[in-house]
Formats: structure tokens, sequence, C-alpha cells
């Protein structure tokens, strides 16, 4: 009865818009697909899962973040196909691994014992500077590994790893900005896929992909906005009283 009644109030919580961007986004991958005539299910697969894992990031739901790993795993692998050996290290080496991290923080802080929110995290300036600092860092590093292994557009390729990076701390640390720097990717990311559909028409349902993932991140900076709005003026009153 405690599952079913879960299974009822996960469902009911989820809001009129968010069924409809989940149904669009949805149903954009799923004709982007067959309209090119694709025929690799794993990665429609990951497409499918990656959507519905961000709907649910949307929210502060950890079940999301775990959709977030798996979807790691299989774009590693379509990575790997199209010799985007950056996205393929950075979803399989950094993303996936830092994502298991966040699903650990996310269960930790529950806004109010609710398992379905994250308590969102304030942040210092400071921190922020670390983090993008550190992410240059990293993209440094990247570049000459990714030119060592002949990583096809290798300039856009490192430059997703620089928004990947600061994307996946940013969530691990539970900032809204976790969704700035996912959209930002999913700009560098429509423009890698673009470029490899120019020779295969087939990689345009990728294009699709990352166009409905920028959708469900820029709404996702939103409502975060808006549920820490919320969680600050609980905690104020939870305070008065």
């Amino acid at each position: 009865m405690k599952f079913r009644q879960a299974i009822k109030t996960f469902f009911k919580s989820i809001t009129p818009f968010e069924y409809a961007l989940w149904g669009v986004s949805v149903s954009a991958i799923l004709l982007s697909f067959f309209l090119m005539g694709n025929t690799d299910y794993l990665n429609l697969a990951g497409s499918l899962i990656g959507a519905c894992a961000l709907i649910l990031v949307a929210k502060g739901n950890v079940i999301g973040q775990i959709l977030c790993v798996v979807f790691a795993l299989f774009y590693g692998f379509v990575s790997f196909s199209e010799r985007y050996y950056g996205e393929m290290i950075t979803y399989l080496g950094m993303s996936a691994p830092i994502a298991v991290v966040a699903v650990v923080s996310w269960l930790r802080h529950p806004f109010e014992g609710k398992k379905t929110e994250v308590e969102i995290n304030k942040i210092a300036p400071y921190e922020y500077l670390i983090i993008i600092g550190a992410g240059l860092v990293v993209s440094v590093a990247f570049l000459y590994i990714l030119w060592a292994l002949g990583t096809a557009n290798l300039i856009w390729s490192t430059v997703s790893v620089f928004t990947s990076f600061t994307a996946v701390v940013l969530t691990q640390r539970r900032s809204p900005f976790y969704a700035v720097a996912y959209a930002a990717n999913d700009i560098i990311l429509i423009v890698l896929w673009t470029l490899a559909a120019q020779a295969d028409p087939e990689k345009y349902a990728l294009v699709v992909c990352f166009a409905v993932f920028l959708a469900n991140d820029s709404y996702g900076f939103f409502n975060w906005l808006r549920m820490r709005k919320k969680q600050r003026k609980q905690d104020s009153f939870g305070e008065k009283l």
C-alpha cells in the first residue's frame, strides 16, 4: 500500500506543464529517430532515458539523477562510435562518477525529509570561481589528451569538457546554476552532432535529442529558482515558529 501511495504522490507532483514538456520531448525524440531512418535502438534508449531524467532533475527528484548516470553510460558508447573521444571520456570518466556522488549528496540532503525533492544549496560566489577555474584546468589537460587521440572537432569537444565539468559539479553541489551549465553544454552538443550529421544524416536525431535537452534544462533552471524561493520561505516560516 505504501508503494502504491508513493507512486500516486509522485505522479500527482508533476504539473500539467511538466507532463506536456515530457510528452513533447519524448515525441520529438521518437519522431526524429524514425523519420531519419535510424536503426540504432541503443541510441534511442539513451535519448529517452535522458529526456525522462531531465524532467525529474528539474523537479529536484533524485530518481532523475540516477537516470543521469544510466544516460552517461549510453552516451559514452554513442560518442565512442563517432570518434568524439572527448565526449566519451568526459561522460564515462567524469560525468558518470560525479553523477554517482551527486546521487549520494541528494539522498543525504532531502528537503524537509522529502525523498522527491532535494534541498537546494546556497553556494558562496568564491566557490563558483573555484569551479570555473577547475573547469578551465581540466579542459586544458583534456585538450592535449583529445588531440593525441585524434578527436573529431577538437575545439568544440574541448569546450564541451568545460561545460560538462561545471554542470556535473554544480549538480553535485545542488545549485540552480547546474541547469545553466547543462544548457550551455546542450548548445555545444547541438553543434557537434550537426557537424557529424553532415556525413551521416541519421545523426540529426541526436541534434533533436539535445535540442529537447536544452528545453528541459532551461525549464530546470527556472523551476529550481522557484523551488529555492519556496524552500527559503518555508525555512523562515519554521524559524519564526
